[in-house]
């Protein structure tokens, strides 16, 4: 394995904050924004990337939180719709770690092997605790040609 890439996906990848009324519906538990979501980036051109990469011997995560202070219930029902938004979009991916709000996203691929492991997020205060190697800043526009640039 050449390294792990890890992809956030509320933000980043899911304009999930682009839903109508997000908020109200995230702490109604209704998980609807999730389904809804539209892509925040050219899904064709980002799937090309990462199946170039994935040749190249790279593996794609997606690490993403779950809605925050919800019911165990609305958990599952929110994994459920990440994975959904993940296969409707056909974003390649080895593994979805779908956790916790507020855990700390290192430690889903800190044991994972020696090699580098790149964060994809647009959430400064997470890539700025990233201390396993590279982060890709997904809220500059031109973050899918520095992805590209791994190739």
């Amino acid at each position: 394995m050449k390294g792990i890439i890890c992809f956030d996906m509320d933000g980043t990848i899911a304009d999930l904050y682009g839903v109508p009324n997000w908020l109200e519906k995230l702490r109604a538990e209704d998980p609807s924004p999730y389904y809804e979501a539209k892509p925040l980036v050219d899904m064709d051109k980002l799937r090309s990337i990462c199946l170039a990469l994935i040749t190249e011997g790279w593996e794609i995560r997606v690490i993403s939180w779950l809605s925050k202070d919800s019911s165990e219930q609305y958990k599952n029902e929110v994994r459920l719709a990440k994975k959904a938004w993940l296969w409707h979009n056909h974003f390649p991916f080895t593994k979805a770690n779908l956790i916790a709000y507020g855990t700390t996203k290192a430690d889903c691929v800190r044991r994972a092997g020696d090699c580098p492991k790149i964060l994809v997020d647009d959430n400064e205060k997470i890539r700025q605790g990233w201390h396993l190697g590279q982060t890709i800043d997904a809220s500059n526009p031109d973050w899918l040609d520095e992805l590209a640039a791994l190739i």
